[in-house]
């Protein structure tokens, strides 16, 4: 049964629990457009993520590959475009408060497959409480996370950035 955990009674998502992200798109990717939600849930938090607009696939002449998208909460609630050829580098770094080696931050997530410029993910994570993250941002990158690289994953450009709110 889904919500179902042995010994913990069900109650409701409280507005507390909750968080949004609503994305600003960049001159790399104008036409993205999307939402993330986080829920609080007894053993973690269950994120939602739904994006259009993502560039497709692509492996540039100077080896860069664009897709799938890597993604991240970021330490600073700030997404100013600046001068559009590095946007959103006022979101800051990743955010790793235990100064973990990249690859286990606690704000790493699964890349982004695009369908068509569309793509839909829910997953789990016991990494975090919605409570620590209000006020940090989303960043989605315009290259694939290889999970190693540090201290950021070698993920590319920022194509789009949301502030992570209470709901």
């Amino acid at each position: 049964m889904y919500g179902y955990y042995p010994n913990v009674p069900y109650r409701p998502a409280q507005a507390a629990d909750e968080a949004k992200v609503t994305f600003l798109s960049s001159p790399l990717a104008p036409d993205l457009k999307g939402i993330m939600q986080f829920y609080q849930r007894p053993y973690g938090v269950e994120v939602f993520v739904q994006v259009e607009g993502l560039p497709p696939f692509k492996k540039e002449k100077n080896g860069v590959q664009v897709g799938p998208h890597g993604f991240h909460i970021h330490e600073k609630g700030v997404c100013e475009l600046g001068d559009g050829k590095e946007p959103f580098k006022s979101a800051g770094g990743h955010w790793n408060p235990n100064q973990q080696p990249h690859g286990n931050h606690p704000g790493d997530f699964p890349v982004l497959f695009s369908n068509h410029g569309r793509a839909r993910m829910i997953f789990f994570t016991d990494r975090f409480k919605v409570e620590d993250i209000i006020g940090k941002s989303v960043i989605i990158h315009q290259s694939p996370d290889d999970y190693r690289s540090q201290p950021a994953g070698n993920a590319g450009k920022r194509i789009a950035c949301g502030i992570i709110e209470k709901s």
